[in-house]
């Protein structure tokens, strides 16, 4: 495995060393590209017993071959994760848990400090008619990225905001997800879109081996409508979700260690849901709007499921600040947790299979049972540069609940999301961080992140000697 991925390493460099910049490989008509990238990163997590402090490195190296003619288009896509460095000492006991993603991937991957491995990432076919496609095989795919909107402030709101809440690859993992299964989509030119995915998840995220099936398969439909006026511009979607989960694994939730130990009974959760976008265009500046919310009901092995989130945002842009730029957001975000782990109701808002660091740039928690308002400036002083600066305010939504985090299933064996216990306490830590992306070519991106959390009193009862936490990275990424 370790021959494969050096191969694929040494291949993906030589063949984007002889491209010149920007340009793909063809081989009569098929196209040859892939991706080098490379993140380091350092971890100071809540100090308790074990390593809390440490840093590693994580590769991605892809070299994909695809064809597109006007009636159908097929892709390959072989990848490679390379983890070097993980920390052998960062994985604890209830309730300190593993210490951020480092101790995550070194639980996942056979508790080895190194490891690699060699997959399909993507192998699909897809059939093209004049305003749908049927795609079958192994694809990506992000829940709320339906359609073209033609605004530029509805695409920047969709991809910082709206995708992949239920559904996505885990885009910040060094090894990702896809999807085996198949997708239809359905276009008009007057900005309607009908979506409908089966699929179940690959392996992958966390754990190098990204061959086989997590057998957690879900069905996924909406309906999208994007429309322009003189000075505004909106886009709403309603869809739906069923997520099932028979996996004998105990589940993550609130109730006494001996209850759920017993309980293999699946889980069967369908979600129904929509989001709203605009933006309004005025002399002074874009104003934009966003609403995202949805429901779920259904089964959690013995339990019902009664569940729900929402989210509500707003944003300005102003004129008359020339080069910078700016983009100053705010809103909150709630989800609900469970109040009662001894009656037969769980009442967790399930995030099924998402890429939580989108909404938790610092990734210790996702959105279950949180509760987060949030502030943020967006400075683009240039058309390749973006700077970003948070501010965060984390509460659980219910003090009988847990302290979440994960991003879903990602191998047979474990159940995907870790618990740690309130302790019958709410505030979970004010967040501050910032960011850069700089596009330094057309094929070479660099980013760089910094983050800071002050622990509020739910960390403090598990982490009582370092309840202060930071986390920071620098990432290239090369493709061709």
């Amino acid at each position: 495995m370790l021959r494969c991925t050096l191969i694929l390493a040494v291949l993906s460099v030589t063949m984007a060393a002889q491209q010149p910049d920007g340009d793909s490989m063809h081989i009569g008509s098929v196209t040859v590209s892939g991706s080098v990238f490379e993140r380091y990163e350092f971890w100071d997590f809540f100090q308790g017993a074990g390593q809390s402090n440490y840093n590693y490195s994580g590769s991605l190296l892809q070299l994909a071959f695809s064809q597109k003619t006007a009636s159908y288009d097929w892709a390959i896509d072989f990848a490679a994760p390379i983890l070097l460095n993980l920390p052998d000492h960062a994985v604890q006991a209830s309730p300190l848990g593993q210490y951020g993603l480092g101790a995550s991937y070194f639980a996942a991957n056979n508790r080895n400090t190194n490891a690699a491995g060699f997959f399909v990432k993507q192998g699909f076919f897809r059939w093209k008619m004049e305003n749908s496609s049927v795609q079958v095989g192994r694809f990506e795919f992000a829940d709320g990225m339906e359609g073209k909107p033609k605004d530029q402030t509805l695409t920047d709101l969709r991809a910082s905001r709206i995708q992949q809440r239920l559904i996505g690859i885990f885009t910040f993992s060094d090894v990702r997800r896809s999807f085996d299964g198949g997708h239809y989509d359905w276009s008009s030119s007057s900005g309607w879109d009908f979506t409908a995915v089966g699929a179940i998840p690959t392996r992958g995220v966390f754990q190098t081996d990204g061959w086989g099936w997590v057998k957690t398969p879900f069905a996924y439909a909406a309906v999208t409508r994007d429309r322009g006026y003189a000075h505004t511009n909106t886009e709403w979607r309603l869809f739906s979700t069923y997520y099932n989960d028979e996996r004998p694994v105990v589940k993550t939730d609130n109730r006494p260690t001996a209850a759920k130990a017993h309980d293999f009974g699946g889980i069967n959760i369908v979600t129904f849901g929509g989001h709203y976008i605009q933006d309004v265009i005025t002399g002074a500046g874009t104003f934009d709007l966003l609403g995202w919310g949805a429901v779920q009901t259904g089964t959690w092995g013995t339990e019902t499921q009664k569940s729900g989130a929402a989210s509500g945002e707003g944003g300005f842009q102003p004129n008359g600040f020339g080069r910078l730029r700016p983009w100053l957001r705010g809103g909150v975000f709630w989800s609900s947790g469970d109040g009662n782990p001894n009656d037969n109701t769980h009442g967790t808002f399930f995030s099924m299979l998402p890429t939580p660091r989108i909404y938790a740039r610092f990734p210790f928690y996702n959105e279950m049972n949180n509760s987060d308002l949030f502030g943020e400036l967006i400075l683009r002083p240039f058309k390749r540069v973006t700077f970003r600066s948070d501010l965060h305010d984390v509460w659980l939504s219910n003090s009988h609940d847990l302290w979440y985090s994960g991003g879903g299933a990602f191998q047979p064996w474990t159940f995907g999301y870790l618990g740690r216990p309130s302790n019958g306490l709410k505030g979970l830590a004010d967040i501050y961080d910032t960011g850069g992306d700089f596009q330094l070519t057309r094929s070479l991106a660099l980013g760089l992140y910094f983050g800071y959390a002050q622990g509020g009193p739910v960390i403090r009862k598990i982490f009582p000697t370092g309840p202060d936490s930071r986390f920071g990275y620098i990432e290239l990424n090369y493709a061709f």
